[in-house]
């Protein structure tokens, strides 16, 4: 018996549908569209017909590719406007003989849930850090153990209420309900790490287009999460404002002799660019390279700032894990190393069966992840999702109503 799985990565760039089969414990992609996002600003929702529209055309090549018609997703979410905060909750063990039981550990979420949130932002993730059975500290997993008091340290990641709403209109408008909202890093994470490193000590960055998400994690699990709001956009802007020349023109360049590493360029190295004007001109590669160093340098500073308010600064031997789309930029796991005194390494999405030619590259760790995030048991308290009206409308007949 399959279980089919769909999950939705909204972001700057692009927008993935992703459909999966589980089968005997292995992912299968058996769904996949991928459209140029549209209507999305640093992660965030900035024009909502515009991003239904795309939405909707993603939606429908995953259709269309799986089979199935989709309803319920996983949805990534990502901006500025998140935030995390640790909190501890305490419940009395009941006195059953089979020990701790599911209830007992919902009670202590449930405790550690109880702190002051303005009434504009929403919880999205509550994750145990550890447990405490009485005085037996370090728990992983405390079902079947016997004791009389739990306790939970979690990591609650919240949300604001209007940047969740005006994505759950988005997706509501095409016919599908969000069942769940993910947090992008904490997608890449399971597409992209290996259970040693988060065990050992390790930080995902996630580099997307508007923004560079992180999560920390240690013994196992997360430990502190937090959203920078630059990313790959920000490169490509900073090219095209020194260029002179229209942002696909800059991205286009970034691409193709971008370098993280001013010091490994030739000096005498140059290559054409059109700029606005129409007359083609010759730019230093190696002042490109100053140009992208400069504001990825910027970008490891904010982590290492956030590293050290997390208090984890030297405890993390397994490093710093790169990916989404702005990861690939050529030499940027040097910069990372050379700031943050770390291992670094860029990482694509592991273990992948299907229709995955085009799921081979860091800028879909989300995509993939959403899925992994869907098949994993991760004792993570949901918070009760708002109820969500039942939409009828199938995906292609709402793309021409939406459009203009």
């Amino acid at each position: 018996m399959e279980e089919i799985i769909f999950g939705l990565d909204i972001g700057t760039t692009k927008v993935c549908a992703l459909v999966g089969a589980v089968r005997e414990g292995q992912l299968q992609i058996i769904g996949l569209g991928i459209e140029p996002s549209r209507g999305m600003r640093k992660g965030m929702v900035v024009d909502v017909r515009e991003a239904s529209v795309v939405i909707a055309s993603a939606i429908e090549a995953a259709e269309q590719t799986s089979g199935y018609e989709l309803r319920d997703a996983l949805v990534s979410i990502a901006g500025e406007h998140i935030s995390c905060t640790n909190s501890r909750g305490v419940a009395p063990i009941g006195r059953d003989s089979q020990g701790i039981a599911l209830t007992d550990i919902e009670r202590a979420l449930e405790a550690a849930q109880a702190i002051p949130i303005p009434h504009n932002r929403e919880i999205i993730h509550m994750i145990p850090r550890e447990y405490t059975v009485d005085e037996h500290h370090g728990v992983k997993n405390p079902l079947g153990m016997h004791g009389y008091r739990l306790e939970v340290e979690a990591h609650i990641i919240t949300g604001a209420s209007p940047a969740l709403r005006n994505l759950s209109q988005c997706t509501e408008n095409v016919g599908i309900n969000a069942e769940e909202f993910i947090l992008n890093v904490l997608a890449s994470g399971e597409a992209v790490l290996e259970p040693n490193e988060r065990e050992m000590g390790v930080i995902v960055a996630d580099i997307g287009g508007g923004t560079t998400d992180i999560a920390l994690y240690k013994q196992g699990t997360i430990w502190y999460t937090k959203v920078i709001p630059i990313g790959g956009y920000h490169i490509t802007n900073d090219i095209a404002i020194g260029l002179r020349a229209p942002y696909e023109v800059a991205e286009k360049v970034k691409i193709q002799y971008g370098d993280c590493r001013p010091d490994q360029i030739d000096a005498s190295s140059v290559f054409p660019v059109e700029p606005f004007g129409g007359e083609k001109i010759q730019v230093g590669r190696q002042d490109l390279a100053f140009v992208i160093e400069a504001r990825v340098e910027e970008v490891f500073k904010l982590i290492l700032q956030a590293v050290e308010q997390s208090g984890y600064e030297g405890l993390l031997p397994a490093g710093i894990v790169l990916t989404g789309g702005a990861s690939q930029l050529r030499g940027i796991a040097d910069v990372a190393e050379s700031i943050l005194n770390v291992p670094a390494r860029v990482a694509d999405p592991r273990n992948l069966l299907g229709l995955v030619d085009q799921l081979h590259s860091p800028a879909y760790a989300t995509s993939v992840g959403l899925l992994r995030w869907a098949m994993s048991n991760h004792h993570v308290f949901r918070p009760r999702a708002p109820q969500r009206r039942e939409l009828g409308r199938r995906v292609g007949s709402i793309i021409k109503t939406l459009l203009p």
